[in-house]
């Protein structure tokens, strides 16, 4: 009974609570990545839905080609379902705010009616006139050759001018044929600072005339002169004396019955163009000049009233090319498709 009763031991027991491991929160960044895709699909699909195809267009456009220039009316932020609006009128940054809408590639327009065939037919007479035009000038080069030759020929058969054939130089230059009677040493065409011409130089001018009269160029006479001085009267210098030259040549050709409405200028030149430009003093450059000018071209009006397909090909129409047509290849012109026929091209 003592022993019952003596006191037992009390025992306490102390249970220590320990935090569980931490799990980690990569769940949780998959999770809002997936919530956002979600978000941004059903964005996408709302925006589907309120897009115009008009706009779809060019927003297609765009990713297409986004280096294309962009243009756009709308004042600020985008156009149509997705307006916006910028703090004023211009808005706070212009330049920035401008709206990007795709660029779209011009349709092809359709002429006017009408309008093709002119240009066209434009085109091809401009084409002729510059063929027609080099045609001229061929044929007028071949002309001055023809006339050098005549002339050249007439000296050398005339006994008292064959001598003086040095004394007469002629030539195809830019500005026409020019037929030039020039000094030589110890032959000269004038007394010296005179402008009465000695009788061989009357001869010469006279037989030039003959043969150049039947062209139908303008004719000019210049009078040149060497570099020397001329002090023997004064107030009076080269100028003078090589127009004096100049204006005794065109009288001698007009005594010799070339037109005097043909004569378009004389001109004293002085010294100012040598004929010989490394000795100033030469006497080749005491000259007479008579140039006959190049003639102007004049290209052919065209027809002012419009003709019909089949009328233009009888009188000569041109293929794409600017080819004529060939008179073989026409149709029989005695026949005429009646309303209502079936004609096969």
């Amino acid at each position: 009974m003592a022993e019952s009763e003596e006191k037992q031991p009390i025992i306490i027991k102390k249970v220590k609570k320990y935090a569980g491991g931490h799990h980690g929160g990569a769940w949780k960044v998959a999770y809002a990545d997936f919530v956002t895709a979600m978000m941004a699909f059903f964005l996408l699909l709302w925006l589907l839905n309120v897009t115009t195809d008009e706009m779809k267009s060019k927003l297609s456009a765009f990713f297409n080609d986004p280096t294309a220039p962009q243009v756009s009316s709308a004042e600020g932020g985008a156009a149509g379902a997705l307006a916006g609006r910028t703090n004023s009128p211009e808005g706070a940054r212009a330049y920035d705010n401008m709206p990007l809408t795709a660029m779209q590639p011009p349709s092809p327009t359709r002429p006017k009616s009408g309008e093709g065939d002119a240009n066209k037919k434009a085109n091809l007479k401009k084409a002729k006139d510059e063929e027609l035009k080099k045609e001229f000038q061929r044929r007028e080069k071949e002309k001055f050759q023809n006339k050098k030759q005549e002339i050249e020929q007439a000296i050398k058969s005339n006994p008292k001018l064959s001598k003086l054939s040095e004394n007469v130089v002629i030539k195809v230059t830019s500005e026409g044929l020019e037929i030039q009677i020039v000094d030589q040493e110890g032959e000269a065409m004038f007394p010296s600072g005179s402008s009465r011409m000695f009788g061989k130089t009357e001869e010469i001018i006279g037989l030039i005339s003959d043969v150049i009269s039947d062209m139908p160029n303008d004719l000019s006479v210049r009078g040149h002169t060497d570099a020397t001085p001329y002090t023997s009267r004064k107030n009076y210098s080269n100028w003078e004396l090589s127009a004096d030259r100049a204006n005794a040549t065109r009288r001698v050709l007009e005594k010799s019955g070339y037109p005097d409405e043909k004569v378009k200028n004389v001109m004293g030149k002085g010294a100012t163009e040598p004929f010989t430009p490394e000795d100033p003093a030469d006497a080749r450059n005491r000259r007479i000049s008579i140039l006959l000018l190049n003639e102007e071209f004049i290209p052919p009006e065209g027809e002012e009233e419009e003709e019909t397909m089949d009328e233009s090909i009888r009188d000569g129409a041109y293929n794409d090319d600017g080819s004529l047509y060939s008179p073989e290849d026409l149709p029989d012109p005695g026949y005429r498709p009646s309303q209502g026929d079936v004609v096969f091209p």
